[in-house]
C-alpha cells in the first residue's frame, strides 16, 4: 500500500498556526507535507496573498465577492500563484487528505481538487455562511481547544463533525516557577505590549518582578523590576518559570499556560469573529483565569495577582491533554489510511 502524503495548510498570520502544524506532524507516522507562506524548505512555500496595504483581518471588500467566500482579491498575483502551486501539488502528489489550518479558500480549493479535507475549526462565532460552507465540505473538522471552552452559539451539527484535541503544544518544560515572577506575553498576531502600562503595573507591584517576552514598547523609564527580553527560543521556558502569566487568550498561549499549569491573567485582544473573547469566556465560567475587557490600572494589580493565584490548579489541569498532539496525529493517520484502502479498492 502506497502512503499518499497528507498536506497540511499552515496560514501565515501569527505563530500558532505552524506551531500548532509543527507539533502534530512530528507525531504523525505517516508523510506530511506543510504548505504556507513562509515555510521555506520546510514545505511547499507559497507567495503572500496579503494586500499591498498590509492590513489583513482575514476578509476583503473586494466588489461582487462571493458569499461563500471570505477573502477573493481581484488582480492579486499572489493569490494566483498561491491557488496554482496547490493545485498543481494536488495533482502530482494525490494526497490522502488535507489539513487546512486556516482558510475557506483553500478548504473549498482543496475539495473542489477532490481531495479529502479536515478543517481546522478556532473558536468564536464561526456561523457565517463561508465557514459554515468550508465546514459541511470538510470530511471532519478538527478542533485544538477543550470542548468545554466551546462557544454556546456553535451549531450542534458542526459540533457532531468535530473532533477537539486540547494539549496541540510544545511539551512544558520540567522547571520550578520563580515565586515572584509575573510573564507577560505578546504575540505576531495582535498589538505589541504597551510599555507605559507594563511600567505602572510593575511599580505598583515593588515585591513581583516582571519579564515581558514578544513585542512591546519601552516605557520612558524602565522599572528596575521589569525587563524585556523580546522574541525567546523556548517560551515554555519562560511560561513554567512563571509564578503568573498575563496574555491574551489565543489557542496557543491558553494551552501552553495550561499545560504548565500557571495561574492566568487573561485579557483577549481583537480578533476576527470573537476568536479571543469565546476561549475567555469559558475560561472564567470555568474559573481557569482571571478575564479582564482591557488591560487594568496599575494599583489593580496586587489584587489581580492574589485572585489568579487563588485559581484552581485542578481546573487548569482538566483542560490540558498531555497527549494531544499524538491523539490529533494518530486520528489523522486512521483518516489517512483510510482514504487510501477505500482509493486501492475502487481502482
Amino acid at each position: 500500500m502506497t502512503a499518499r502524503p497528507i498536506g497540511y495548510y499552515v496560514h501565515h498570520h501569527g505563530a500558532g498556526h505552524r506551531a500548532r502544524a509543527e507539533a502534530i506532524a512530528a507525531k504523525l507516522e505517516w508523510p506530511v507535507v506543510l504548505i504556507g507562506t513562509g515555510i521555506g524548505a520546510s514545505g511547499i512555500d507559497l507567495p503572500d496573498d496579503r494586500p499591498a496595504s498590509g492590513r489583513f483581518d482575514g476578509r476583503d471588500e473586494a466588489i461582487g465577492r462571493p458569499a461563500a467566500l471570505h477573502y477573493a482579491p481581484l488582480d492579486h498575483a499572489g493569490v494566483r500563484t498561491r491557488v496554482a502551486r496547490i493545485a498543481a501539488w494536488i495533482a502530482d502528489q494525490q494526497p490522502a487528505l488535507m489539513v487546512v489550518d486556516v482558510s475557506v479558500e483553500v478548504a473549498m480549493l482543496t475539495r473542489l481538487a477532490s481531495v479529502p479535507t479536515i478543517c481546522l475549526r478556532l473558536n468564536g462565532e464561526r456561523n457565517d455562511g463561508p465557514h459554515l460552507e468550508a465546514f459541511r465540505s470538510a470530511v471532519a473538522i478538527l478542533a485544538p481547544f477543550h470542548e468545554a471552552l466551546d462557544t454556546p452559539a456553535t451549531p450542534p451539527w458542526v459540533r457532531d463533525k468535530t473532533r477537539y484535541f486540547p494539549g496541540i503544544t510544545a511539551a512544558p518544560a520540567a522547571e520550578p516557577a520563580v515565586d515572584n515572577r509575573v510573564l507577560a506575553v505578546f504575540g505576531r498576531g495582535g498589538a505589541p505590549g504597551d510599555g507605559e502600562r507594563l511600567a505602572a503595573a510593575a511599580r505598583a507591584c515593588p515585591e513581583w518582578d516582571w519579564r515581558v517576552i514578544g513585542p512591546a514598547s519601552f516605557p520612558a523609564n524602565i522599572p528596575s523590576n521589569l525587563e524585556f527580553a523580546g522574541w525567546v527560543e523556548a517560551p515554555e521556558c519562560e511560561i513554567a518559570r512563571a509564578a503568573v502569566v498575563v496574555g491574551g487568550a489565543g489557542d496557543g498561549l491558553v494551552c501552553a499556560v495550561m499545560a504548565a499549569d500557571r495561574p492566568f491573567v487573561c485579557v483577549p485582544e481583537e480578533r476576527p469573529f470573537a476568536e479571543q473573547w469565546a476561549t475567555a469566556d469559558g475560561l472564567h465560567a470555568m474559573g481557569a483565569a482571571i478575564v479582564l475587557p482591557d488591560w487594568p490600572h496599575g494599583e489593580q494589580w496586587p489584587a489581580l495577582l492574589g485572585r489568579a493565584l487563588a485559581l484552581s490548579s485542578q481546573v487548569r489541569r482538566g483542560l490540558h491533554d498531555a497527549n494531544g498532539a499524538q491523539k490529533a496525529a494518530a486520528w489523522l493517520t486512521t483518516l489517512a489510511l483510510g482514504a487510501t484502502i477505500c482509493r486501492e479498492h475502487a481502482a
